[in-house]
């Protein structure tokens, strides 16, 4: 009994198994939805929300799940050009932009900037929020272009970037 490779050696029963086992996890991992880029947009006075909202990205047993490409230290600069362009780079990256609203978001142009910046470079975009309901003063791009707001919810908020990333990119 077994299998034959092409140099036509018999494969043991222990062997059969074991890439049998490694098929079934293979199989396992290609049915399981694969980790969205994502870009975060906030505002500095929520940096300890987000911070958390990576942490719990990291965390093996939750639901949410991405890779963090947000600029996760401020650029060294006071020219605007060089930090949209250092920005830019990092959205270009993502396939998900999501917004961290809060009452101070509204105030931003940053935010604002990388709205607009990711939806003309054609990622998705969604807002969340931590609490029961939403700021009442959004950035204007989330209502210009009914982007969804989001409770923070670990299984919501993975519906909401997964759905945006395959409304981008419908073969995803």
């Amino acid at each position: 009994m077994g299998g034959k490779y092409s140099s036509g050696r018999t494969l043991s029963l222990g062997e059969l198994r074991k890439l049998e086992d490694v098929a079934k996890k293979e199989l396992t991992a290609a049915d399981q939805p694969a980790k969205r880029n994502v870009f975060l947009s906030f505002v500095n006075e929520d940096l300890t929300d987000v911070n958390l909202l990576r942490g719990q990205a990291k965390n093996e047993d939750s639901e949410l799940e991405f890779n963090d490409y947000s600029v996760k230290e401020p650029f060294d600069s006071k020219d605007a050009d060089y930090i949209k362009r250092g920005i830019r780079d990092r959205i270009d990256q993502a396939s998900v932009t999501v917004v961290f609203v809060t009452e101070h978001t509204a105030q931003s142009r940053w935010v604002e900037w990388e709205i607009r910046e990711s939806l003309k470079l054609g990622k998705g975009v969604i807002a969340m929020y931590k609490g029961k309901t939403p700021p009442r003063t959004l950035p204007p791009a989330i209502k210009e272009h009914g982007i969804k707001l989001v409770a923070w919810n670990h299984k919501a908020i993975s519906a909401a970037i997964d759905s945006a990333a395959r409304k981008r990119n419908p073969s995803q």
